[in-house]
């Protein structure tokens, strides 16, 4: 797969069908329309390609946004790259991007840019500076710009009734702690990156020495507070460490601020500045306060023996 930024291109690029999206997480939503991209580019003998957007929208049209991401740019990537696109067109979202009506992003981005033959939407897909428009608008502006424009097919929730989307994934991980969910709904466990930093050494007093994560993306998710059994994987190593994650403000020291520290089963050594991904497989429990730091080791304990038992 080829990647490249819209506003570097030189070439003139191949013929393709084509989809446009945020594609936030990449889910099974996302995934089932892609899919549909390939399917249809080798039957067709065109290219295969997904166009996203270097940052949220959003976020141009209100700095002060924070957006909460399940996947960074690089993630998004990898995980498209492993579909079988043949490019990924990376579209630098700026004020006049987000001014461009829904048939002008049509002609000067998808037809006269890319040379899209065919657009696949998802099913409620929509694009353009009011976003009032829909699929019927864009297959009428494609017939006009010589462009077939077919949409994907719906992909539920376990519910039967809600589709999947990134807003409820987002729901699942924040409020519920749900990541035993995401190998279903992203097909593939949620992560996050970090280095490890200096922390207040509460866990080596308790006995569970911890590294203390700071995320590498300032605007990535991070799942409700709680205890976690994850994968720990430090730069350089293939094989992942079983470890027990806690993310919160440490109610039992009176903490004020939002810790993510992780204490890898059975480790010892220094890992400052180091790089750590961990993938989350289960949460443990809610967080809470206890009476003493007795209670919270006691806890601890149990905790580690959990995290055994479902990373066995």
């Amino acid at each position: 797969m080829e990647t490249i930024y819209l506003n570097q291109v030189r070439k003139r690029l191949a013929a393709c069908v084509a989809t446009v999206g945020m594609f936030d997480g990449v889910h099974r939503g996302h995934q089932h329309v892609i899919g549909r991209v390939v399917e249809l580019a080798h039957e067709m003998g065109l290219a295969a390609t997904v166009i996203t957007f270097d940052k949220v929208p959003r976020q141009v049209l209100d700095p002060s946004f924070r957006p909460q991401l399940l996947s960074t740019l690089e993630e998004k990537e990898t995980v498209i790259r492993q579909l079988g696109v043949d490019t990924l067109a990376i579209l630098p979202f700026t004020r006049e991007t987000a001014g461009l009506s829904a048939r002008a992003f049509m002609q000067q981005v998808l037809r006269e840019q890319l040379q899209t033959e065919v657009l696949v939407t998802g099913y409620d897909n929509r694009f353009g500076h009011d976003r009032t428009e829909g699929f019927e608008d864009y297959v009428h502006y494609g017939r006009e710009l010589g462009m077939q424009v077919v949409r994907g097919d719906v992909q539920l929730m376990d519910d039967g009734e809600r589709p999947v989307s990134s807003s409820l994934i987002r729901q699942l991980l924040a409020e519920e702690g749900r990541v035993d969910l995401m190998p279903h709904y992203l097909t593939r466990l949620y992560q996050l990156r970090g280095t490890v930093t200096a922390g207040e050494h509460i866990g080596h007093r308790l006995g569970y020495p911890t590294a203390n994560l700071e995320p590498d993306e300032a605007d990535k998710l991070i799942p409700a507070p709680g205890a976690y059994a994850v994968w720990a994987t430090l730069e350089g190593e293939q094989q992942p460490r079983a470890a027990m994650m806690n993310i919160g403000h440490r109610p039992t020291f009176h903490g004020h601020r939002q810790t993510l520290e992780v204490n890898i089963l059975d480790f010892e050594g220094d890992l400052y500045g180091q790089t750590m991904s961990v993938s989350f497989v289960e949460r443990l429990r809610a967080e809470r306060r206890f009476e003493s730091p007795a209670a919270l080791a006691a806890q601890l304990e149990t905790d580690k023996e959990q995290v055994k038992a479902i990373l066995r």
